[in-house]
Formats: C-alpha cells, structure tokens, sequence
C-alpha cells in the first residue's frame, strides 16, 4: 500500500515546542505551566505571559474540551487543503481552561456546534510529527 506524502505546512519545532511535539508523538496532549505562579498556558513559549518567569512544567492535560467557536472552511485553493474541503476550524477550550486552534475531525461539518463536548485524537503525518486534533465525544 503506498503512503500517502503529507502536504499541508508542517509546525516548525524550536526549543520551546520541543516537548509539546514530543507529547504529541507519544499520543499525549500537554500544556505548559509556569513554575512560578501556576498559570496554565498554550501554545508553548519560553516566558509566562502573567509574570514573566522562565520557569516551565509541563502538565498532562486530559483532552477532553468544548468547542468555543468554530468555522467551516468551503474554499482553500493551497495546496493540501484543497483536498480536504470542506473542513472545520475551531478554538476547542480544554477542561484545563487554555484554548487551542485545532480541526474537528469525524463528523459531518453541519454537525459540529458551539458547546460541542470533544476528545483529542493525534494524526500521524509524518515519521516524527502527529497532530492533534478533536472529534465529538464518544466518536
């Protein structure tokens, strides 16, 4: 069976998305937290946006949220994306209380809806790289 070559923009991974890639890879989603004054935060970064320490823990985060807001994209000629049209984006608020910008996967775009319970599921794109996404609870 031939693999199919990934062809939508890869993250690009420094020393401060180093674990948060490395978590996904092992089918875990995690946040970072700041060793000083326990603010939760995504996406990853070297300096807590509350009071500025440099100080990170990283906390393993349950995956399980509530779809925030979404759209449904209908139109998106780059390449790779063209292909998977239409498809949905959407800021997922984790149980932990931090947003992430993810895709909602296994279910019909009109299904989706503000309040939606969702659970991550990780897309291996590449040998090193696996995507989180989200899909309804219970999919």
């Amino acid at each position: 069976m031939a693999e199919t070559k990934y062809t939508k923009p890869l993250p690009r991974i420094d020393e401060e998305s180093k674990g948060y890639w490395e978590a996904c890879k092992r089918r875990e989603l995690v946040l970072q937290r700041c060793g000083n004054c326990a603010t939760l935060r995504h996406y990853p970064r070297a300096v807590c946006p509350s009071c500025l320490s440099d100080r990170v823990e990283w906390l393993r985060a349950a995956g399980a949220g509530t779809v925030y807001t979404f759209t449904i994209t209908h139109q998106n000629q780059s390449a790779g994306f063209r292909d998977s049209l239409p498809y949905v984006l959407a800021y997922v608020e984790l149980d932990e209380g931090v947003r992430l910008l993810t895709n909602i996967v296994d279910c019909a775009p009109d299904d989706v809806g503000i309040g939606m319970p969702v659970e991550v599921v990780f897309e291996d794109v590449t040998a090193e790289i696996a995507l989180p996404k989200f899909r309804p609870t219970g999919s």
